[in-house]
């Protein structure tokens, strides 16, 4: 007999719920919904099976919109696709690696990592060890192997941000000691970005440091001075350089230089109205054969929409609000605060930066240039957000329910498979000694005491000693004034009989 007032609790042999058969069918689909979302592990399978459905997704989209242009410029269809597909096999080992690290390693290693990126940052700037293309310097190339480090400082700002804020929230500090080291900082590295010049990259590190400070719960008053503080500059940014204000000016009149500045944006319009609701089927777009500039970077969404039709864009938007609703639930479930703070930064970054893109295909927003995550051709990016898509993995694992089903063996293939190791649960008293130990000062050497010194001690001390001691009235053994002794309450003691045996 259940209790009375007990929620009612699901098993698999419970009855499916009576009514009509399409209201049966739609309450046993949200059951079997419901039970399977709960499972202690569900969140870290809803992060490898995003990842992995997008990044296999865009390597079919790449293949497709890069075979043209690949063979106009290399010979081959699959020169740019090969490059892709390595950028994806370093995302692998780099999930991997992070999936296994502990999160007292990220935490350690965010700041040396952050000051790593902000070298790096430096010397791709300076000409010879920096490579050049198309007006920007942007790349390290080692070979036939191209890395772009402003990517790299997008995953080190959101470590060290977060760690960061977790400590000083922790410890209670006050406004000012959490903006002055972040802030200065993240504008450091935005401001290093821009002299690239890559604009877009550096707008997404602004969003990564506005979710930061939002997450950690700033005054939602600061967040309008920011918010025009950064229109600001980027609306300064945008008319500062030519190609800058041609993607403003085609934005704000699309219709006046079709065949110039709007003709971007009006191609990938004639796709996305091309494909219709089914698409004109995989490896059949027409805009891939030079009609569309950058169909297979930028603009790979209008060649989804062509090929694949309003279902593929569907299918795609789909998969980023699953991946949204899976980050706000690992970060709402877990009990460190720096990963709740780095789960949910990431997951507006990777979001806010596929609503960009998606936004200038479609003409809601100007041209950019951010990529769409896991699905646009670029080596270092699909890397380092696969990487990030491993930190994330790893938080879900150490959610309290999932560290249960771990520690009692029910663990899944794919961490079988892997051998992962098993997650530490979070404990506040650890977190903050260890707060207390990277922040208490070292104690000072004693000094040797010298034989005057020792004098001047020794005097002190007999000066102390020989003192008279002044008697405290109510001490035992003092004496006591005739008021004390008659207002004193009088003791009486009692003495307890042992029974007779």
């Amino acid at each position: 007999m259940s209790r009375v007032g007990a929620p009612p609790q699901y098993s698999g042999h419970q009855e499916a719920p009576s009514g009509p058969p399409q209201r049966r069918s739609v309450g046993a689909v949200r059951l079997r919904m419901d039970a399977w979302t709960n499972r202690p592990l569900a969140s870290f399978h809803l992060v490898v099976t995003v990842a992995a459905l997008l990044t296999t997704l865009g390597l079919v989209m790449v293949l497709s919109a890069s075979s043209v242009e690949a063979i106009s410029s290399d010979g081959s269809a699959y020169s740019l696709f090969t490059q892709q597909l390595i950028g994806v096999g370093l995302g692998l080992i780099a999930f991997c690696l992070v999936l296994r690290v502990p999160v007292r390693l990220l935490r350690k290693l965010s700041f040396p990592l952050f000051l790593l990126s902000i070298v790096m940052l430096v010397l791709v700037l300076i000409p010879g060890i920096g490579s050049e293309a198309q007006g920007a310097r942007r790349w390290f190339v080692l070979g036939s192997v191209s890395f772009q480090p402003s990517e790299f400082a997008k995953v080190t700002l959101a470590m060290w941000g977060a760690h960061l804020l977790a400590s000083r929230r922790s410890e209670g500090a006050p406004l000012k000691a959490i903006l002055i080291p972040l802030v200065p900082a993240a504008l450091l590295m935005c401001g290093l970005v821009v002299l690239q010049p890559n604009l877009s990259t550096a707008i997404a590190l602004g969003i990564i440091l506005v979710a930061l400070l939002w997450f950690s719960g700033v005054d939602a008053r600061l967040f309008a001075g920011i918010f025009g503080g950064g229109m600001a500059v980027a609306t300064t940014l945008a008319f500062t350089a030519g190609y800058r204000s041609d993607r403003v000016k085609a934005f704000l009149n699309p219709g006046d230089d079709p065949q110039g500045l709007g003709y971007q944006s009006q191609q990938a319009k004639y796709s996305l109205a091309d494909g219709g609701l089914f698409g004109r089927g995989l490896g059949q777009s027409r805009a891939k054969w030079n009609y569309l500039p950058n169909a297979h970077n930028d603009f790979i969404f209008a060649i989804i929409g062509e090929e694949l039709g309003l279902i593929g864009c569907l299918v795609i938007l789909g998969l980023l609000g699953l991946f949204v609703y899976t980050g706000i639930r690992i970060a709402m479930r877990s009990a460190d605060p720096f990963l709740r703070l780095l789960t949910a930064a990431s997951t507006t970054w990777v979001f806010g930066q596929a609503v960009i893109n998606i936004g200038y295909v479609i003409g809601l927003l100007p041209v950019t240039g951010l990529q769409l995550p896991l699905v646009s051709y670029g080596g270092s990016s699909t890397a380092i957000t696969l990487m990030m898509f491993g930190i994330i993995a790893n938080a879900a694992r150490h959610e309290p329910e999932a560290i249960a089903a771990l520690a009692a063996g029910r663990d899944g293939k794919f961490g079988r498979l892997l051998k992962l190791p098993m997650p530490e649960p979070y404990s506040a008293t650890r977190a903050a000694v260890a707060r207390a130990r990277s922040t208490r000062k070292p104690v000072p050497p004693v000094k040797p005491m010298t034989a005057r010194t020792a004098q001047k001690a020794q005097r002190a001390q007999k000066a102390v000693g020989s003192a008279p001691r002044r008697a405290e009235p109510g001490r035992r053994g003092e004496p006591r004034s005739t008021e004390q002794r008659r207002t004193e309450p009088r003791r009486t003691e009692t003495h307890e009989r042992r029974p007779r045996r």
